[in-house]
């Protein structure tokens, strides 16, 4: 089941209950120093411990750009996280959120560093 590593953790969470939930996703691009300065592995150990899935990679643009899901509250706080905290010695400009939607079930079951685009 595709929501198991979720239920660990959102213990108060039942397997009925998570059926019934709907999930928050979106793309998301980041602007500033946020390339050579360990961005995606921070965002990654960020959206584990939130229990948000999804990836990040760099661009050809000098950006990083992925897709987030997760339970509304995680995905709120990975949005904050993205637009205002980073790595230690990122500095984020801008943080842009497209195709922000409800979906029924998430489409990942990790949060991926991927390749560069």
């Amino acid at each position: 089941m595709k929501h198991t590593k979720l239920l660990l953790h959102y213990p108060k969470v039942g397997r009925e209950q998570s059926r019934k939930m709907v999930f928050r996703a979106a793309s998301f691009e980041c602007f500033g120093k946020v390339q050579g300065v360990f961005f995606r592995k921070y965002t990654q150990k960020e959206a584990t411990s939130l229990g948000v899935v999804g990836w990040i990679r760099n661009t050809s643009r000098d950006t990083v750009e992925g897709e987030i899901q997760g339970p509304a509250e995680a995905f709120d706080k990975m949005k904050i996280w993205l637009r205002t905290t980073g790595s230690p010695q990122s500095q984020i400009d801008n943080a842009e959120f497209t195709n922000e939607k409800d979906i029924p079930e998430l489409q990942f079951n990790s949060f991926e560093i991927r390749k560069n685009k």
